[in-house]
């Protein structure tokens, strides 16, 4: 039967190499120093014997329980009346000898029985002050098996030795029982109060029916046995960890201790999920925003354009109209005879006059027009970056760069936002970024970009932009209508010279309506491009992210799939064989 029961261990602790193999690499990924520690302790635990871990106060007793509970005649662990554990010390089944493995752990080979099944940890005391020493505990914790608390049993409240068993309990969920040591210092009423008390305490901080021994190691050693507790306490080891079981145990408790180190990678996976949801939730807001801005910018351009062709309209069709009057063969008759006489003007100056009309009123009613129309245009490209400005600067931080496990994450995505934040601001502060070379064209008229001063300067390029426009437009109907009044002579006809300007006018109106629309959108357009470049690094992150995320979530999950299935075989095994 004990063939069967070790060859049925076997199979499953090789089994469990692998898992802890995938454990070992999902936590070097995440690169993590201390977690990885712990990990590599957990997955070389399952190599190891059952593992008993002696926790408690300087001066409770701790090292006289282990000599006690070994029942060996020699001084296994020092006793003395001042500290004198100075490191961890695991003592273990071999020849008498003891090797140092690194400066804060040793361990001591004893040919005793019962070290054949288990090994057993003497830690330092949870309120020493010696440096290094709760630390060194707390990374031994992980990989033991049971915990045994020992208290002093006059006083077994302290609040140090509570606040270890938190630790214990609320991170690993270890197996703990509680010993009560140098029982014979104490009447039986005040051991008795004393056992009550550390079974409600372990009752309130969630422990069901804890089991509380309360031993003597001194009379144990004195082999006063009947009297030193440690009858019912090796019973209970017998019955529930050294009778047979152990091996079984043993990987147990490696898997609830892996799981935990799962459980503390998938709460990381959350806040660092919960991060990347944020973040993109953070980046759809700022091309929203652009888009908005962009289409309110258009629908501006829009409105102005509709504006200036209104105003181009009334103009023109006034002059059309005037025009079409003053080539009646009548007015022209009475123009060209009190020419003659030097009584009124000639056909050739009425023409001349008519035309810088024109010029006058168009001028005049498009740049009233322009200088309205622009300043809300110019707005509203200025507001698109001062809204993602302000965006950059108010995005949500929920993983920090002291997260448990993915601080290196968190620091690495505060860099990004704050180089985007950076480059975002000196974007904002450069003129040259608002002026575009398309817009421009070939003209001369370069705008003054100091004027402007940053984003200030959209204004002034649009100013300029919207003036080159209607200067060249307004420029060539008159110039073409010149050409057509020169062209004409008195003796043809009224509707062909009133039908050739009213075509000039038409294609000067088609000209507005397209040269402005599509510089002004496409400048738009293009401001909008510029800003969102700026999110390049920050859009890469998020791609690296979310790849990362999506291995990490699919690998935890594969992990503890396996340690759950594991976990159930090994508990139907037992209830097979026990």
């Amino acid at each position: 039967m004990k063939e069967h029961i070790d060859q049925k261990a076997t199979e499953i602790k090789n089994n469990l190499q692998e898992v802890f193999h995938g454990l070992n690499e999902i936590v070097a990924k995440i690169n993590n120093d201390d977690l990885a520690l712990t990990a590599g302790e957990v997955s070389r635990s399952i190599h190891e014997p059952f593992m008993f871990v002696i926790v408690g106060e300087v001066k409770a007793g701790k090292s006289s329980f282990i000599n006690a509970l070994l029942g060996s005649d020699k001084e296994i662990c020092k006793v003395a009346p001042s500290p004198m554990t100075d490191t961890i010390q695991q003592i273990t089944y071999g020849e008498d000898r003891v090797e140092i493995i690194n400066p804060f752990l040793k361990k001591i080979y004893q040919p005793v029985e019962i070290l054949k099944d288990i090994s057993i940890v003497d830690t330092p005391g949870t309120n020493t002050i010696v440096d290094h020493h709760q630390e060194i505990t707390e990374r031994f914790i992980p990989s033991s098996d049971l915990i045994v608390f020992v208290f002093e049993a006059k006083n077994p409240y302290r609040q140090s030795s509570w606040e270890f068993f938190d630790y214990i309990n609320t991170d690993w969920h270890k197996k703990v029982i509680f010993v009560l040591q140098q029982k014979d210092l104490l009447p039986i009423e005040d051991l008795t109060i004393n056992i009550n008390g550390v079974k409600a305490q372990a009752e309130k901080k969630g422990i069901a029916e804890p089991k509380v021994f309360a031993v003597s190691a001194k009379q144990e050693l004195e082999h006063d046995t009947e009297n030193s507790g440690f009858i019912e306490l090796r019973k209970y080891l017998e019955e529930n960890i050294t009778g047979g079981q152990t091996p079984f145990l043993k990987l147990l408790s490696s898997i609830n201790s892996g799981q935990q180190i799962l459980a503390r990678i998938s709460a990381g996976i959350q806040d660092r999920k919960k991060q990347y949801e944020l973040d993109k939730e953070f980046r759809k807001e700022i091309r929203e925003t652009l888009d908005n801005q962009e289409d309110k910018s258009i629908k501006q351009v829009d409105s102005l354009v509709e504006n200036l062709l209104n105003a181009y309209d009334r103009v023109t069709l006034t002059k059309l109209n005037e025009l079409s009057d003053g080539l009646s063969i009548l007015p022209m008759f009475k123009r060209s005879f009190s020419s003659m006489i030097g009584s009124t003007k000639s056909v050739k100056d009425w023409l001349a006059e008519l035309q810088a009309d024109l010029e006058k009123n168009l001028n005049k009613h498009l740049k009233d027009k322009l200088q309205d129309g622009v300043v809300d245009i110019a707005d509203s490209i200025q507001n698109m970056a001062k809204i993602v400005d302000l965006k950059i600067k108010s995005s949500t931080t929920v993983l920090r760069d002291n997260h448990e496990i993915f601080s290196d994450i968190a620091e690495r995505r505060a860099n990004v936002l704050k180089d985007l934040q950076e480059t975002f601001s000196s974007f904002l502060s450069r003129s040259e970024n608002y002026y575009d070379d398309q817009i421009m064209g070939n003209s001369n008229m370069t705008p003054n970009l100091a004027a402007g001063g940053g984003i200030a300067v959209v204004g002034v390029i649009l100013t300029a932009v919207t003036n080159i426009a209607v200067f060249d437009i307004t420029g060539g109907i008159l110039a073409a209508t010149g050409i057509i009044f020169a062209g004409f002579s008195l003796g043809l006809k009224k509707k062909k010279i009133v039908k050739s300007v009213k075509t000039e006018i038409d294609e000067g109106r088609t000209r507005i309506n397209e040269e402005i629309s599509e510089k002004l959108e496409a400048y738009i357009g293009r401001i909008k491009t510029k800003i969102d470049e700026n999110f390049e690094k920050f859009d890469q992150l998020l791609v690296k992210e979310g790849v990362a995320l999506e291995s990490l979530i699919a690998k935890e999950k594969d992990l503890e799939n396996k340690m759950s299935t594991y976990k159930t075989e090994i508990e139907e095994y037992l209830k097979t064989v026990v």
